[in-house]
């Protein structure tokens, strides 16, 4: 079989547009090389650091992202897209303008006989209870009907300042390894085998590549990010792999 990818967590746009740009043109080359061989390409959330779909708008930018996708995927691969924490108020422009599906929860998929959960990992897991009130909070079709009657000039320039200003894209609480019994993503996993099997549970969000077994056939990996690792995980129908894009 051809292989299938993943990636996840570009922040693209922080911590500003300029500097965003070159981890723009890394992440074109890198679907140019993996279109090759690609049976499908996973992105798992987290490709823009804010995304917000007004009626008739969506943020500036990233004209050279959504070519590619758009290209990738008129050539007939299959391209799925899963909303992170920073991009959640993604509605149907991917699915309307680029024909690329949007989960905005986890999600099951068979390959080859593997089984696979795949999803963002926001807000999954014990703790963060913090965050889950919150997302809550902005997932609230209220909370989307009130900031849409911002002007996108102010709506989209004060949720990009308060990205960066909060949560920092390459912050020290997403690099640092907590240790297996604290990872919670990990302790997510393990709960969910208590049900059912997975061969691999695959997320992002924690910016840090790894990957875990949790399970005598199970293994969790984490993708890392394209701020600092450039990290991409791929399954050729009987392994996963963790790879780093280097050009």
């Amino acid at each position: 079989m051809k292989k299938i990818y993943f990636a996840s967590d570009q922040h693209f746009g922080a911590p500003t547009p300029e500097s965003s740009l070159p981890r723009e043109k890394k992440f074109v080359a890198w679907l140019d090389e993996v279109k090759e061989d690609a049976e499908a390409i996973f992105l798992l959330g987290d490709l823009f650091d804010f995304w917000f779909e007004y009626k008739t708008v969506v943020p500036k930018g990233f004209v050279r992202i959504l070519g590619k996708l758009a290209e990738v995927r008129d050539s007939g691969i299959p391209i799925y897209f899963f909303v992170g924490n920073h991009d959640l108020w993604m509605n149907d422009y991917f699915e309307t303008e680029l024909n690329i599906p949007v989960y905005h929860d986890n999600k099951e998929f068979t390959f080859n006989g593997k089984t696979f959960l795949i999803g963002h990992g926001d807000g999954k897991g014990p703790g963060d209870k913090g965050y889950k009130r919150m997302k809550k909070v902005f997932t609230n079709p209220f909370s989307k009907w009130l900031f849409r009657w911002l002007h996108p000039d102010v709506g989209v320039s004060l949720a990009q300042y308060l990205s960066v200003k909060n949560k920092l894209i390459s912050g020290d609480e997403d690099v640092k390894f907590l240790g297996e019994e604290n990872e919670w993503l990990v302790l997510y996993a393990k709960r969910k085998l208590e049900t059912k099997h997975y061969n691999y549970f695959i997320f992002g969000h924690r910016h840090l590549p790894m990957i875990i077994p949790v399970g005598e056939e199970s293994k969790y990996v984490n993708l890392g990010d394209w701020i600092g690792y450039f990290t991409y995980g791929v399954f050729d129908g009987e392994t996963f792999e963790l790879k780093k894009f280097e050009k």
